[in-house]
């Protein structure tokens, strides 16, 4: 702890030679002098280098005149702190110094001094009862709450959004319309159809003028009856293929006819009940149906939000501890007062790799109260039940001492004088991570040896 090399050259030079023992009783002396010096003001000097060369190396500096090995014996009058009489002593053992007034006040604080630093400290303990108790060992697993089902609502033509008539938030009902697509004609199936278009009703109109023709001679009984009747068809065919191109036109231009509007695929429904997560398009933003190369523009997102589920991963070492319809209680992290029961419905059969650890993915079923809204995607933690224990002895986890493959508690034994314990093999049951049970080894009676108590 201190540096004597430079104290053990000093000494030399005065051509005395001290032992280890006799440099280690400098330093004790050094020691009890600044530790009396808080109380009694001995000396103004309590760095340990310069105390050497004040103190001691001036109280040996006397063997430069006097030969020490023939003294016997010194009266040391006024001696203070105890210099020069102390350290002489300490260098010539056989020296009889009687110190006078000081010392005897410097001795007594000595030998309390020593006397206090060897007295072993006692330490007490808190001492604690086991208990019969219920325990029980949970995990966490964290997630989010979400639907079950997410709906994703597709168009079944191509075009551009002309109208979209909901927005994220709503509640939307089967069949109900969310947004109208515009089918955006291709040049040449419009070109065809317009010219057929023209060609229908050129041949209408001559239909028309011919039965108009015919009619007349028929009511002049001019010509039979099976002639008219061919001109009448005649002209109902070329009425209704001038309206079949009617309406290809408006399927090419408009993706529907007039008469079957309540059927199109332009208007884009819901195929659910439930309420609208999202509607990533706008009025004007270009749309596709799906096909075998693409998913299809996705219109909007709706689920069933009395259909929810937590989603979250569990580790590896607990994965084996749970099983399909266990309960869960479920905290989100957005509804902190409230707690939620939970079915465990889904343990994935494979694990995957997060940040060194293997996870596997479990859902749950929520139930929720009428009276609670719960968002799409609310962080969440389910506390799942691993094991239980009901009404057994059990002592704080802190008062057992873990040694290898044994459990031990130490049982006092007596209080009077002193605290008194007897270090005990217990067996030791599953941990809550607060108590642990205890199978053998102790009684309800026992008193168990806690933490220390701490001075006030």
């Amino acid at each position: 702890m201190y540096s004597i090399e430079s104290f053990k050259k000093k000494v030399n030079m005065l051509h005395i030679e001290l032992s280890d023992k006799q440099y280690n009783q400098y330093v004790t002396y050094y020691e009890m002098v600044v530790e009396k010096n808080k109380v009694m003001n001995l000396t103004g000097i309590t760095e340990f280098d310069e105390f050497i060369d004040k103190h001691y190396i001036d109280s040996l500096s006397i063997v430069n005149v006097v030969d020490m090995h023939q003294v016997q014996s010194a009266i040391d009058v006024g001696t203070g702190a105890g210099f020069p009489g102390i350290p002489l002593k300490i260098a010539f053992p056989h020296l009889k110094i009687t110190l006078l007034v000081v010392i005897a006040i410097i001795l007594v604080g000595t030998f309390v001094f020593l006397y206090q630093k060897s007295k072993p400290k006692v330490i007490t303990y808190e001492t604690v009862r086991p208990e019969m108790t219920d325990l029980q060992k949970t995990t966490v697993a964290t997630g989010k709450v979400e639907p079950r089902d997410e709906i994703l609502i597709k168009p079944q033509i191509s075009g551009i959004i002309d109208e979209v008539y909901k927005e994220a938030g709503q509640a939307v009902r089967k069949g109900e319309v969310i947004a109208k697509v515009k089918v955006i004609p291709e040049l040449g199936q419009l070109n065809s159809a317009e010219s057929r278009v023209r060609l229908a009703e050129i041949n209408a109109t001559q239909a028309e003028t011919d039965f108009a023709r015919v009619k007349k001679l028929y009511d002049g009984q001019l010509i039979s009856r099976e002639e008219y009747e061919k001109s009448e068809v005649a002209l109902k065919q070329a009425r209704e293929e001038r309206q079949t191109a009617k309406d290809n036109l408006e399927i090419v231009k408009e993706g529907i006819t007039k008469n079957s509007a309540s059927f199109s695929s332009t208007m884009i429904r819901s195929t659910i009940d439930g309420l609208i997560l999202d509607v990533p398009v706008k009025a004007g933003n270009s749309v596709i149906m799906s096909n075998t190369f693409n998913d299809g523009t996705t219109i909007a997102t709706v689920a069933n939000m009395n259909d929810m589920i937590f989603r979250g991963n569990i580790d590896e070492t607990e994965v084996g501890r749970i099983h399909e319809q266990m309960p869960i209680k479920l905290t989100i992290g957005a509804l902190q007062n409230l707690t939620f029961n939970a079915i465990l419905e889904y343990i994935s059969p494979k694990g995957v790799e997060t940040n060194g650890a293997n996870q596997f993915e479990i859902k749950a079923a929520i139930t929720i109260p009428d009276s609670v809204q719960i968002r799409s995607g609310y962080s969440a933690n389910a506390e799942i039940v691993l094991q239980k224990a009901n009404q057994v002895l059990a002592v704080p986890e802190s008062t057992v001492e873990f040694s290898g493959d044994s459990t031990f508690v130490y049982i006092m034994t007596d209080s009077v004088p002193e605290q008194k314990f007897q270090r005990t093999q217990v067996t030791a049951g599953m941990s809550d991570g607060i108590k642990i049970e205890i199978k053998k080894g102790v009684t309800i009676q026992d008193k168990i040896r806690g933490a220390e108590k701490k001075d006030k």
